[in-house]
């Protein structure tokens, strides 16, 4: 596939089938774009091999989309139509708003027409998650509380800067966009109809329309456009469904003294993902960033680093200790330029997503996924920085009354057990 990079527009290798459609409605835009270009799919043999369901070329789509259009033609009160005629609106928010400095206007949207507001997992926090509007973020590593929300009551997604990727789209999951008006707005229009097909797509800087569409609704009578409040149904906040059956109080009860003594001003890199996503609410104050949401390690110390270069705020990077091993050298740069940080270990001997899809899917067949760790306060004591190790609850509270979390650098250990599994599926 590299070989022929430079002279197609668009070339994959389709490892798997369950997403062919994507890719060949990906295929299908680039040839019956304005400006088509060669287009390369390689299939390996295995995939060759495998029977497909002959409906799947019906999601296929062959016709020419149509143009987005330019935020400048009026598509803002064509947005704001739309809105008054849903009944039960989502808005599904990605990195897009964050990027574009839409945060505050998104919020003020919200606030003033009663929108439920869904994030990306990399968007999280793009409005504050302690919001009663929030729906905290979508993905197959989630509580689901969102996915729930849009399946059962969303008559019209409002999709703002999300590319809807695998994690996001639950493996598009096609509940999601059923039955619905969509409306897609991105700055990029190579995103516009390229996993799913927007009702109306709106090209165009994400901040500036959503102030236009503020600006429109303040001057057109309020009252006229306020929306039905939001209404979480039980069934809808909870469910059978839970990604933590047990043992993980002790990881529930940290993320929620973060959130009690860093209520702003702090930021976040992690690199674990599933707990932060299910137990942390990040306000609009604070700042969380994830590895990207495919998984990689080995991110989240020299990111909070970095960050710190940047602008001095309590840092804290979160991380397993397989991630760990693959960065943990980086602390000698914070000790050496005296950056304050504060390292969250989560410590089972394992690569824990690894040996849970063993679990899950290899009938417990564990292969290279468990190995034996140093000791980690000796390893604090070598860079001359603080160690503390996490037991029970009274070494929680500890933690945040005693400790410095600002202005030093912390090891914090939180041992767990490496067969306690989250619930969710990759489903891969």
């Amino acid at each position: 596939i590299a070989l022929f990079q430079g002279i197609t527009s668009y070339n994959k290798i389709v490892e798997r089938s369950d997403y062919l459609a994507n890719v060949l409605n990906r295929s299908s835009q680039i040839l019956l774009s304005d400006n088509p270009g060669p287009v390369l799919l390689s299939l390996p043999f295995n995939v060759q091999k495998e029977e497909l369901d002959a409906e799947l070329l019906d999601e296929v789509v062959t016709k020419r989309q149509a143009r987005p259009l330019k935020a400048e033609c009026g598509s803002t009160g064509l947005l704001l139509d739309y809105l008054l005629q849903a009944q039960a609106p989502v808005i599904i928010a990605g990195y897009g708003c964050i990027r574009g400095g839409a945060q505050e206007v998104l919020q003020q949207l919200s606030n003033m027409l009663h929108i439920p507001v869904a994030s990306s997992l990399k968007a999280k926090g793009v409005v504050d998650e302690t919001s009663a509007l929030s729906l905290g973020s979508l993905g197959v590593s989630s509580s689901g509380r969102a996915y729930r929300h849009i399946v059962k009551q969303a008559d019209l997604l409002l999709i703002l800067g999300a590319a809807f990727n695998e994690r996001t789209s639950y493996v598009w999951d096609k509940e999601l966009t059923k039955n619905k008006t969509i409306i897609q707005v991105d700055i990029n229009p190579d995103q516009l109809h390229k996993v799913f097909q927007a009702d109306v797509a709106i090209q165009g800087d994400i901040r500036e329309i959503l102030q236009d569409l503020l600006n429109r609704i303040t001057t057109e009578h309020p009252d006229k456009f306020s929306l039905p409040s939001v209404q979480i149904t039980p069934e809808e906040s909870s469910s059978d469904y839970a990604v933590f059956q047990s043992g993980f109080s002790l990881v529930k009860k940290f993320f929620l003294g973060l959130e009690q003594y860093f209520p702003g001003g702090a930021v976040i890199f992690d690199d674990n993902i599933i707990f932060a996503q299910n137990f942390l609410k990040v306000s609009g104050k604070n700042r969380y960033y994830p590895n990207s949401g495919i998984s990689s390690l080995g991110h989240a110390i020299p990111a909070a680093i970095g960050a710190q270069f940047y602008q001095q705020r309590p840092s804290f990077a979160i991380l397993g200790d397989g991630g760990f091993q693959m960065c943990c050298m980086e602390i000698m740069t914070a000790v050496n330029y005296k950056q304050p940080l504060n390292i969250l270990l989560f410590s089972n001997s394992t690569m824990g997503l690894i040996r849970k899809n063993q679990h899950q899917q290899y009938h417990q067949r564990f292969i290279d996924c468990d190995f034996i760790n140093p000791d980690y306060q000796l390893l604090a004591r070598s860079f001359g920085i603080n160690y503390q190790r996490i037991e029970n609850e009274a070494d929680i509270e500890k933690l945040f009354a005693q400790t410095d979390l600002s202005n030093a650098i912390n090891l914090i250990e939180m041992p767990i057990g490496k067969d306690r599994f989250p619930n969710y599926s990759s489903r891969r």
